[in-house]
């Protein structure tokens, strides 16, 4: 497995990269992200990388951050998704906007990405939920409407962790009031 390589950047076009390592020449697929914040040619580079071994060819792809390798790998083991399309998301999404849009369950906005259809986007965000970190992405009360956040926001002025506060939300019913839920997220948690 070819974990990273540093070398001279000697060709661009995009998604491809040529970068010579003591002599041998790595062609690496980047996504464009990536290719945007690369050195000027004939310049130091060094890409983390994900080898990808199909029965007709040994493809590289190549990534300036650990998060942009760990969410396209993430997301090639969705099944539906190759590296291709893995690459054409972290071309059009950062890695905190597609967190965030996993979060949010915003579909819209996979489906900007040119190559994502409305079911992909949909088994995307099924698929990441929970495995990208998305949670992290927001503080935990961003993530919710408006109602669930003055309750959870009530009850950490209460004294509660936002653990705490955000267990309590998720027995709530959906829809309830801002009153009603702290009255009933307090009878949960007294309990």
């Amino acid at each position: 497995m070819i974990g990273r390589l540093h070398g001279q950047l000697v060709e661009k076009a995009p998604p491809q990269l040529l970068v010579d390592v003591h002599g041998v020449g790595y062609e690496v697929s980047v996504p464009m992200s990536t290719f945007f914040n690369l050195p000027a040619l004939g310049e130091a580079v060094t890409l983390l990388t994900h080898l990808v071994v199909r029965e007709d060819a040994h493809l590289l792809y190549g990534f300036l951050s650990a998060a942009e390798r760990s969410t396209f790998i993430e997301l090639i083991k969705i099944s539906g998704v190759g590296p291709r399309t893995a690459l054409a998301i972290l071309s059009g999404l950062s890695v905190a906007e597609l967190a965030q849009a996993v979060t949010r369950q915003d579909a819209a906005r996979l489906v900007k990405v040119p190559g994502i259809g409305k079911k992909t986007a949909e088994r995307l965000l099924l698929e990441l939920k929970g495995r990208l970190g998305a949670d992290l992405a927001l503080p935990a009360h961003e993530a919710l409407g408006d109602d669930q956040a003055d309750i959870a926001q009530a009850l950490q002025a209460l004294g509660y962790s936002d653990r705490e506060a955000q267990a309590a939300l998720k027995a709530l019913p959906a829809g309830i009031g801002v009153a009603d839920g702290i009255k009933q997220a307090l009878k949960a948690l007294n309990r």
